[in-house]
């Protein structure tokens, strides 16, 4: 033991997450293995038992860390809301009506991907269930549909805050990035047709005419995206008090615009707020930003766990390309969420530049960066979206995460690609 408390961080780090893994395995309950991986990385980085508490309770009882909560819960509400409405049925209609079964397959996660929230593979996962109506596809393969597919805008749309976050470290413009990443977003859609699409040998009958305009039963979604959007640029102050206020804001004018357009019934409301889903997802989100709290904390001797790795990793003497590329996937790997591994690499990363970078130079680090740290945030165990993704469909984190490896490996290759072309 006294040995392991020894060893440089990232095997620490590594270490904790795999005990995640091999417990949820073992005994079914994600809670429960977060709870020991918090145990383990918190006495493995050093931290004295009142250290360790005081981190604890500031992550849980944080503005963010509420607003977050109540994000995941208005998202569950908007889902449970849209389905006792009817609207998800008409919009797996409506879309499969317009598209093949496959191509249904791809629309409608990256439909609700347009939505930059926490968590929100949790709203397309019942879109792509009710797409499944004969049940022939596997449900393991579903959860690999709908998280690959929810997430293949990260790169190139400017509302998600990874990429905000990346405009501003960087100095390029988010304009930029979304053409910088056009290329990543189109290669993600492939290698997610290649690896999972390509496999479905089943059919959920043939087309039928579409009952409902589609603009009309995505009008929730487009609320929550617009009222999103008209904050963050007319009224910026109010992100200022907390970045997950407008989101807050779209969630509630949506399920307002929802009830006005289609209403339920106080027997049906009472339902979906009294459910048990919001409660256990939010117990498992509360114990996610938890542990990476004790990753984004200071070790006892004053420097921060990310910067003591880093540290560690140049002491070794890896090369500074090889650099770039660990430091963001490691970060996406232990964070998982692309603000965090963003917040975490980025700045070293643009800092190993040097002074004033030519813009072929920093555009081809970005995108080589910003791709290792973002597939490293999809092989993260403590993902969000992987997490509500498994406890939906009820599948195997572990099983969940291989099947993503080849897809991983084959963005991270596209990305090496595209960089050596735009250097």
């Amino acid at each position: 033991m006294t040995v392991f408390m020894q060893a440089p961080v990232i095997v620490k780090i590594l270490v904790s997450l795999t005990v995640i893994l091999v417990i949820n395995k073992a005994v079914k309950d994600l809670s429960f293995s977060m709870v020991i991986g918090i145990l383990a990385i918190a006495f493995w980085s050093g931290q004295p038992l009142s250290a360790a508490a005081d981190i604890t309770w500031k992550r849980f009882w944080s503005l963010d860390n509420g607003m977050l909560s109540a994000i995941i819960i208005l998202v569950i509400w908007l889902s449970s809301q849209m389905a006792a409405a009817g609207i998800m049925n008409d919009l797996v209609r409506t879309i499969k009506a317009k598209l093949s079964f496959k191509g249904a397959l791809i629309v409608l996660p990256a439909v609700i991907g347009l939505l930059p929230m926490p968590g929100g593979a949790l709203f397309s996962a019942p879109l792509v269930d009710d797409c499944d109506e004969s049940n022939g596809i596997d449900p393991l393969l579903k959860t690999r549909i709908n998280y690959w597919f929810r997430h293949i805008w990260e790169y190139t749309w400017p509302l998600y805050p990874g990429l905000i976050l990346t405009s501003g470290i960087s100095g390029l413009h988010i304009w930029q990035l979304f053409l910088l990443g056009i290329p990543m977003t189109l290669m993600a859609v492939l290698s997610g047709y290649f690896f999972f699409i390509r496999k479905i040998r089943v059919s959920s009958g043939g087309r039928k005419n579409a009952e409902h305009h589609f603009l009309k039963l995505i009008s929730p979604i487009l609320t929550v995206i617009g009222v999103y959007a008209v904050i963050l640029i007319f009224f910026p102050s109010l992100s200022r008090i907390n970045k997950y206020l407008p989101m807050t804001a779209g969630l509630l004018s949506a399920i307002l615009l929802l009830q006005i357009m289609r209403p339920l019934g106080i027997s049906q409301w009472k339902k979906i707020i009294f459910a048990k889903k919001p409660v256990t997802m939010v117990l498992i989100v509360i114990l996610v930003r938890i542990y990476g709290a004790f990753i984004e904390a200071k070790l006892p001797g004053g420097t921060y766990l990310m910067d003591q790795m880093r540290l560690e990793l140049n002491a070794v003497g890896i090369p500074i390309t090889l650099l770039i590329l660990l430091i963001p996937f490691i970060s996406g790997v232990t964070t998982g969420v692309s603000v965090g591994f963003v917040g975490a690499s980025m700045p070293i990363v643009i800092s190993l530049l040097g002074s004033d970078p030519d813009l072929s130079h920093l555009l081809s680090t970005v995108i080589l960066s910003f791709s290792f740290g973002f597939m490293g945030v999809m092989l993260s165990p403590v993902h969000v979206c992987l997490i509500v993704t498994n406890e939906y469909f009820k599948t195997n984190l572990t099983k969940s995460l291989t099947a993503i490896m080849l897809p991983a490996a084959t963005m991270m290759v596209a990305a090496l690609v595209y960089a050596k072309i735009l250097w």
